[in-house]
Order: C-alpha cells, then sequence, then structure tokens
C-alpha cells in the first residue's frame, strides 16, 4: 500500500491553510497528498427545505475537496493529488481515513487578538485517538505567494522545536522531529522545562552549588537523551535548553520562531479512553507555529 500524507478539508480557510501545508510537505517526502472532505447530511428537516435538499448539499459538499484539489495541483503540478469524500461522524471519518497514512493534517482557527490555536472538538478528538502524527495548521501559515514558492514548512532560517522529557524520552516524537529538521535542512532546538524539587517552597534550595548541580544534572540528562538520534543524523544542527519552568510556556515561546513544534501524546488505551496530556493540550492551543503530535507508547 503507498503511504500518503492526508489533509481533512472543510472548506474554511484554515483548512485550506492545511492542505496547502500538506502539499508542501508531501512534496518533502515525496510521497502523494489525499484531500478528505466529511460530509455531514443536514438533519431531515434542513434537507427537505426548499432551499437546502439534500441533493444540493450534497453537491455544494463535494465542491470543497474538487476545488481544493484543482487549486493544489496548479500550484504542485508534480504532486499526485487525490480528493475522496467520506460520511458520518467527522472526527472518527477522518481517524479511519488515516489510518495507513503517515501524517494527518487539520486546520485549526486561531485565536481573535492572539497567537495561537482554537482547536474544536473535532481536532482534540482526532489528536487524542489517532496513532499517526497528527499536525494543526491555523490560516495564518499560508503564504500569499500563489505559485506556492517559499513556502513556510521549508525555511531554513526558522527551526524545528522538539519538546522532550529527558528522563523519559519518547523515540517515536525524537526521530519524527530529527527527520522535519533534516527534510528542511534547518536547525532542531530541544526545549525541555523541568521543575526545581519540591523543597525549594520552603526556601531550602538557596545554595548557589546546588543549584548549579542541578542545572548539570538536567542538561547532561538531555544531551544523553538525544545522544543516539545525534549520531544517526549528523547533519542536523541541535540547539539544546534546558530551563526551569513550565514545559508548555517554554514551547510556546519558542513556537514564536519555530517552523513546526513537535511534541508527544501518550498512547491510552484504559477505561477512561483517550485523551492528551496538559502539556500537549497548552501547546496546542497557544503555539504559534504549526504543530505536530506524535502518539508513542
Amino acid at each position: 500500500m503507498v503511504r500518503t500524507v492526508v489533509a481533512g478539508l472543510d472548506g474554511s480557510p484554515e483548512s485550506r491553510a492545511a492542505a496547502e501545508w500538506a502539499a508542501r510537505e508531501a512534496e518533502l517526502r515525496g510521497l502523494p497528498l489525499k484531500i478528505i472532505h466529511v460530509w455531514v447530511p443536514a438533519p431531515d428537516p434542513l434537507a427537505q427545505a426548499p432551499l437546502m435538499g439534500a441533493e444540493t448539499q450534497q453537491q455544494w459538499s463535494e465542491r470543497i475537496p474538487r476545488e481544493a484539489g484543482e487549486g493544489l495541483r496548479l500550484r504542485h503540478p508534480d504532486l499526485d493529488v487525490t480528493e475522496d469524500q467520506l460520511t458520518g461522524p467527522t472526527a472518527d471519518a477522518l481517524v479511519d481515513a488515516a489510518k495507513d497514512a503517515e501524517l494527518l493534517v487539520l486546520g485549526s482557527r486561531g485565536l481573535s487578538g492572539v497567537g495561537g490555536f482554537l482547536v474544536g472538538s473535532v481536532g482534540l478528538s482526532v489528536v487524542a485517538r489517532a496513532e499517526l502524527p497528527v499536525v494543526l495548521v491555523r490560516a495564518g501559515e499560508q503564504v500569499t505567494d500563489e505559485d506556492g514558492t517559499n513556502p513556510p514548512s521549508a525555511t531554513p532560517s526558522r527551526p524545528v522545536v522538539l519538546g522532550i522529557d529527558a528522563g523519559a524520552p519518547a523515540d517515536a516524537v525524537i526521530e519524527f522531529a530529527f527527520a522535519e529538521a533534516a527534510r528542511r535542512d534547518t536547525i532542531l532546538r530541544v526545549v525541555h522545562g523541568w521543575s526545581l524539587p519540591p523543597y525549594y517552597a520552603y526556601g531550602l534550595g538557596m545554595d548557589a552549588g546546588l543549584n548549579d548541580e542541578l542545572f548539570r544534572e538536567e542538561a547532561a540528562a538531555l544531551t544523553e537523551a538525544l545522544r543516539p538520534w545525534q549520531l544517526k543524523h549528523p547533519a542536523v544542527e541541535v540547539a539544546l535548553e534546558s530551563r526551569v519552568g513550565s514545559a508548555a510556556d517554554h514551547l510556546v515561546d519558542a513556537s514564536r520562531e519555530a517552523c513546526l513544534v513537535v511534541i508527544g501524546r501518550r498512547i491510552r488505551r484504559g477505561a477512561l479512553g483517550a485523551h492528551i496530556g496538559p502539556v500537549a493540550h497548552g501547546v496546542l492551543h497557544h503555539s504559534i507555529a504549526p504543530v505536530a503530535v506524535v502518539s508513542h507508547d
């Protein structure tokens, strides 16, 4: 089976930006792009209304992926682009359609007056359940160059940012981030946020020597966690940042100068169902750059 990059499309500016970002990512990976539009039929009373009959609604819905595909083929003539329309609950359909893909890309609406994402229920549900990497893109990532030049996903001056837990590094997340930096020929900026020991709250951590030792230990753990991946990707320049404080806050700050932020999500199959952790939740809602969420065991 041929692997693909899948983009979810609903006709909004955010989803069109996501499809454009996905097209460029597919070109970087040398893979075809598949556009998925999920049609949710109107309830019977609306479907029977004179100006919104079921046939008219479906015909209008079919135009969304078709016209998007035509535009992408014009801007990316060497890219294999296909479209598909599905019916059913949107999140279920997207997760199922992308289960054999390499990447799923969705749009996410920018917060009014504040840089970042307003992640809707569909986006959160897909991120929490999908076991492939999911990228959320907002409309600001769509460049003005209609010929597809100067793609933001390939701008070498902006690094890929990786959020990592040095104490429990996830191979899938680290590999994804290194590979994305290598494709873009850019720096990988690794951000590690950590908390001071509890006794600092009681004023017992004022010894400068102890503080220095804690920072050295955290930095050493980060370096050791990344060593195998730096050996595997020697061409990728890595900048390490180990800082006290909220990992989500540090990643959001780093996103202001990033082309992509990569974070992990632990796969949970328990009775409480799928969900995302607090760091992923915070980054998804406030990151300036597109965010890739990579699931791992």
